[in-house]
């Protein structure tokens, strides 16, 4: 059943499987939003390294008001962290179901506000620094909630660290095990292969969407993609069935 499927992806019992699927959901919607906020933007506002070191190219040839947008948007990145592990333990601590729903919620009304400010700059002329800042909060809190509910086994906002961890399983796979018969074999972890690879399938295709997204819809991309959030998380906000 469809709703019983989104209520275990959401639960707070978790599993490897019911994180997998969760991790790869989130993965597509964030390539979507870092692809499509992009075009909106010209900012990548899940890859912090970037936006660190954009922000020290912009110091050093005088773009204090880049900067300035860079600063923020770290500010904010770490600021959704924070919310998103707040609203985990809060939902843990007074043994609420909500521990997933409270975040994605969250995070799909926020990026609602994102299309309402970027539809509406013609009229209200926002600044790049608060649409960047937007997503860059929207990402941190992704990121937190996932890492958080699969103790730090599954990121979605950002591929560094997944491409470096297959690295490490290919690596694995390949080597030749030519030594003699008490010496420790050198095995891969297909399982964490198989899953760093969907997550990083996901994050890709989702940026495929995002760009052609915006391309077509430009900011009413959001209200798909926060639909989808608000699905994802909604079901554990119904009564439970008997």
């Amino acid at each position: 059943m469809p709703i019983a499927y989104l209520r275990a992806l959401t639960a707070p019992e978790r599993t490897r499987r019911t994180n997998l699927h969760l991790g790869i959901s989130l993965a597509f919607i964030a390539g979507a939003i870092n692809a499509g906020g992009f075009l909106a933007t010209e900012r990548y506002t899940s890859h912090v390294t970037g936006l660190v070191s954009s922000m020290a190219d912009d110091m050093a040839l005088g773009e204090w008001a880049l900067a300035a947008t860079g600063v923020v948007a770290l500010l904010a990145f770490l600021g959704g962290a924070a919310l998103s592990a707040i609203q985990i333990n809060w939902a843990r601590r007074n043994g609420s179901r909500h521990v997933c729903a409270l975040p994605l919620l969250t995070e799909a009304a926020l990026l609602l506000g994102f299309g309402v400010l970027g539809s509406l700059h013609h009229i209200i002329g926002t600044q790049l620094l608060v649409t960047v800042g937007l997503l860059c909060f929207v990402m941190g809190l992704q990121n937190a909630m996932i890492t958080k509910i699969s103790h730090a086994e599954i990121r979605t906002t950002h591929l560094t660290g997944l491409v470096t961890d297959m690295g490490i399983e290919v690596g694995k796979l390949l080597y030749w095990n030519a030594g003699g018969p008490g010496e420790a074999r050198v095995e891969a972890n297909q399982a964490r292969l198989k899953l760093q690879g969907s997550l990083v399938l996901a994050f890709f295709v989702g940026g495929v969407a995002g760009a052609l997204g915006f391309k077509h819809l430009g900011y009413a991309l959001t209200v798909p993609l926060a639909i989808g959030l608000a699905a994802l998380s909604s079901v554990q906000l119904l009564p439970p069935r008997d």
